[in-house]
């Protein structure tokens, strides 16, 4: 009798097809889950970017300090100021006996900008080139402007419309990123470098790393000496000389202060605080001639900026993120701070969807607010928008809804 042949059942051949599908898919889908964390994992440990611990001291943040009027609504009444004409203006420089307006944009011009009554009817016009990125900018004693070049070093423009470089090393160290500026009374020019080791396309890693390369330093146009004042700053940034002539303050963004420098009288080469607890990170700093200095502020404080402060790990994967992605767009509620001479806060001036806001000037009834990355300058008359207290914001609030119901 011929042996019969068996023909295996699918359940004794190993299982149906659809649970043989499940089972190849498997690894696959653990190979996809998986490599993303193995490859970041890898380009953690491969980066050489080498983030430093900030000093515990300086991580014993308060609270931002409280600011007893304020305008959480700057773009509401806001006029724009040279649209598509002014790409990036981050300082703004007032001359008062011509009217003219001077401001460093993006593409190397130093702009001259007459402002009329209508924002729309303002012009623009091209100056001087300065060849790199000019950022601070301040009128000198004699028709030119001292202007802060990221990329150049601390230079003059001068009145005929020449440039000149003045100085672009201290102490054998190249300026990596020249950022703010002011003139005192005597000639002397006090400015800053942000960095000497990353360059303003990189400001972000200079942040990241938590190390000070920041210094504020001083130019004799008489004797052409530099000096290195202060070393040892965190993203050393805007500059303004006190009215009476003692001090020089500067600002350290990431650290959310301002500090001051006395260049005359017994504190001569001393440093002192200003201001800290900064309710956003300081750029620009500058005086209005009545009594009050107004901080641009680009970003507030975020506890996210905290963490990353505290976690030097944290900075390396933003670093990392920052070279082979793109930094996030995370800034909000930029705006401007008026303090008074003893560095007390008087107003705030912000808006939730306002960021990068780098520099501020009151004019008159108006603040011109300039940017980084924005292609004009906002103007808000303050007079007719004022910051106001809490109680009186409130108030408003009533008599409108009121208002409304009748």
């Amino acid at each position: 009798m011929a042996e019969s042949t068996r023909i295996p059942s699918p359940s004794s051949s190993g299982g149906t097809s659809g649970e043989r599908t499940k089972k190849s898919r498997w690894p696959f889908a653990c190979l996809v889950s998986v490599l993303p964390v193995v490859v970041g994992v890898l380009i953690y440990q491969l980066d050489s970017f080498d983030p430093a611990p900030y000093p515990a001291h300086e991580l014993t943040r308060k609270k931002p300090l409280t600011v007893p009027k304020s305008n959480p609504h700057v773009l509401k009444g806001a006029e724009n100021i040279g649209v598509g004409k002014l790409l990036g203006p981050e300082d703004i420089a007032y001359d008062p006996k011509s009217g003219v307006i001077y401001t460093g944009c993006e593409d190397g011009w130093i702009k001259r900008v007459t402002v009329n009554d209508s924002a729309a009817d303002s012009v623009v016009a091209d100056w001087i080139n300065t060849g790199g990125r000019p950022l601070g900018v301040v009128c000198g004693h004699h028709g030119e402007v001292i202007v802060a070049d990221a990329d150049k070093g601390l230079l003059n423009a001068t009145a005929d419309g020449g440039i000149q470089l003045l100085t672009d090393e201290a102490e054998g160290v190249k300026f990596r990123l020249t950022d703010g500026v002011d003139v005192a009374e005597d000639g002397i020019v006090y400015f800053t470098d942000a960095s000497y080791k990353y360059s303003f396309w990189e400001f972000a890693w200079d942040y990241f790393e938590g190390r000070p390369f920041g210094r504020l330093l001083s130019y004799d146009p008489s004797t052409k000496e530099t000096k290195v004042l202060v070393r040892d700053l965190y993203f050393a940034n805007g500059v303004a000389v006190s009215p009476d002539q003692k001090f020089v303050i500067f600002c350290e963004s990431p650290m959310a202060r301002c500090k001051k420098y006395y260049i005359n009288g017994e504190r001569k080469g001393s440093v002192d605080i200003f201001v800290e607890n900064l309710p956003g990170m300081p750029d620009n700093i500058r005086y209005d001639g009545q009594g009050h200095y107004w901080i641009a502020l680009p970003t507030e404080i975020t506890y996210a900026w905290d963490l990353a402060q505290r976690y030097p790990f944290i900075r390396k994967i933003m670093a990392i993120l920052e070279r082979y992605v793109g930094r996030p767009h995370v800034e909000k509620n930029g705006g401007g701070l008026a303090v008074d001479l003893d560095g007390k806060p008087a107003a705030h001036y912000c808006e939730r969807d306002l960021s990068l806001i780098t520099g501020v000037n009151k004019i008159g009834d108006h603040i011109y607010l300039g940017s980084i990355d924005k292609p004009y300058i906002i103007r808000l008359n303050i007079k007719q928008y004022p910051a106001v207290s809490d109680t009186e914001y409130m108030r408003s609030l009533i008599l409108d809804s009121t208002d409304e119901t009748l």
